[in-house]
């Protein structure tokens, strides 16, 4: 009798004064809360190729204790679908009694082929994921996402804001939908809720950029090649459109797969074209002549004296080749570009005063961003002013391209100018917000271009440039069909003790078509090895196959 009495007064606390609290605490045990994560909208390429998307994935749960069939059953008719072997499973089904994490990232496709086997005490727990299925042919640009949801790097990171979907100004808790499923591993078969966050603004805008899948594979093919080819620690290629700065390419390696972020090593994810700095070398030597056709009465068939070896002070300072050729005596302007003579610079910026040439490179935009909008810009360095302007061999090295350092991206930037016809336009990745139909939404603010050298200076400089791919040390980008303007560039790299080694950085620039510029294609290999690795060796052809894969992209007719 004592024993009812308590029974019954058991069942009243439960029914009458505890059942509220506990109907609730069995609400929430049958119900899953789903999209942790912020939602965010596709990245595509200017083709319209997704570059990145959200896409459901599922966890596969398993709770033994549920089984209505053998372990060694069930086993059986996952391992063809996860790939793992009978044994694997069996190993795992024997860690607890329920709640046993087998697989993680299943694809729709193959989560509802499990759900068909109808199997009891299997459930597969939906979570939202980034997705990036051109894998690393844009990992630099798109960058990824990680566990929590938040961008890390590239895009996803520097354009996180515009790449969320906003909340709903009236969000609240009640706006979450419950769509009801059932999960198997649920005793009597009770539907489970799965709660849906309802409170995102989704809409139809995906993010476009102005990159090009298909020219950047055949960079990024091209650029792996070399690097395999001369044992190279680290390059890149950037291909940019001269008129706007958007860039059609930038490939850099190495590189890694977004979706696997956490297997790469930890210098990989550094897109180094845009936050590493190095000394151009010959490759700026145009900017520099750009510089002396404005500010110094000079032609290009101008008498410069190249005596192959000279000193500035203490410091020797001779051409490349002097070992072969010596001095080349009275040469032209137009022959100090083609046979890359530094002592020929080092006369022709002489004529300038060192005030009025740092000035120069300042208004070059030296020492500030290009404004581009990837994370992690470096900005070029140069000596203080005073010490530049004082020390003599300050603007005898700058001359060729060395004594200061530069990113790749701003180099390209100050090479679009002599092909435009002067404007420095600002280098961009992205083309904006676009619905549907393509009308974009919202597009990023760019300066409006300075101009910076006159149209007279940059078609000199550039028929200077064009004789370097015709007769002078870049005829390996030469494209049958296409006049070509281009520059080598091979520069020493300084070592750990600040002074420069056998250590090199090759380079090439094109532009195309030389008779009236569109694209420069830039292509910059960091240590090659070899007695041949010099810019217009190694990175000449490189230049070459991307206008090749270029011309027929952007349908540029060859000359008559």
């Amino acid at each position: 009798m004592l024993c009812i009495v308590a029974l019954a007064v058991k069942l009243s606390r439960l029914q009458l004064f505890q059942a509220p609290a506990l109907q609730s605490l069995a609400q929430m045990q049958r119900q899953i809360s789903f999209a942790p994560k912020p939602s965010r909208r596709p990245i595509v390429d200017r083709q319209g190729n997704v570059l990145a998307m959200d896409r459901i994935v599922y966890t596969l749960y398993v709770h033994p204790l549920l089984f209505k069939q053998s372990k060694r059953a069930i086993a059986q008719q996952l391992s063809p679908l996860l790939d793992q072997s009978v044994e694997e499973l069996l190993t795992q089904f024997k860690q607890q009694a329920t709640g046993i994490k087998v697989k993680v990232d299943i694809p729709e496709e193959l989560a509802d082929r499990i759900v068909q086997l109808r199997l009891d005490g299997v459930d597969l727990i939906p979570n939202q994921q980034r997705f990036y299925p051109q894998k690393d042919l844009l990992a630099h640009i798109v960058g990824y996402v990680d566990m929590e949801g938040e961008g890390q790097a590239g895009l996803e990171y520097g354009l996180q804001e515009r790449l969320l979907f906003p909340k709903l100004a009236s969000a609240d808790p009640s706006s979450q939908t419950k769509p009801q499923t059932t999960f198997s591993g649920d005793v009597d078969e009770t539907p489970i809720d799965l709660l849906v966050d309802n409170s995102l603004a989704y809409d139809n805008l995906q993010l476009q950029l102005t990159l090009d899948s298909r020219l950047q594979r055949v960079a990024q093919q091209n650029l792996r090649q070399k690097l395999q080819e001369y044992g190279a620690k680290r390059g890149s290629v950037i291909v940019m459109d001269v008129q706007d700065g958007a860039l059609l390419a930038l490939a850099s390696e190495p590189t890694f797969d977004p979706n696997r972020y956490y297997e790469a090593k930890l210098e990989w994810f550094k897109n180094w074209a845009v936050t590493d700095l190095y000394e151009p070398g010959s490759t700026f030597k145009p900017i520099n002549l750009a510089i002396a056709l404005e500010t110094i009465n000079l032609r290009p068939d101008e008498i410069i004296n190249d005596e192959g070896k000279i000193h500035i002070g203490k410091w020797p300072i001779q051409n490349f080749d002097y070992a072969a050729v010596g001095g080349r005596g009275a040469i032209t302007l137009t022959d100090v570009l083609k046979y890359s003579s530094n002592v020929g610079m080092v006369r022709i910026m002489e004529r300038l005063q060192p005030s009025i040439y740092y000035d120069w490179l300042e208004r070059c935009g030296l020492g500030k961003p290009t404004g581009i909008e990837l994370p992690a810009e470096a900005t070029a360095q140069l000596k203080s002013r005073d010490h530049f302007v004082n020390t003599r061999v300050e603007s005898a090295t700058t001359s060729f391209g060395q004594g200061f350092s530069i990113t790749p991206i701003q180099l390209i930037q100050l090479q679009a100018a002599i092909a435009n016809g002067g404007k420095l336009v600002t280098p961009h990745v992205t083309k904006g917000l676009v619905n549907e139909t393509g009308v974009v939404q919202w597009s990023p603010e760019r300066p409006v271009p300075k101009v910076l050298f006159s149209t007279k200076t940059t078609q000199q400089v550039l028929g200077m440039m064009e004789q370097v791919v015709l007769n002078g040390m870049g005829k390996l980008a030469q494209v049958p069909g296409y006049r070509i303007a281009g520059k080598t560039g091979t520069a020493q790299k300084v070592n750990i003790n600040g002074g420069y080694g056998d250590n090199r950085i090759t380079s090439f620039v094109g532009v195309v078509p030389a008779e009236a510029p569109r694209y420069v294609v830039l292509a910059v290999i960091d240590d090659p090895v070899g007695e041949d690795a010099y810019g217009g060796i190694v990175t000449a052809p490189i230049v070459k196959s991307v206008i090749e894969s270029l011309v027929v992209i952007e349908g540029i007719a060859p000359n008559e």
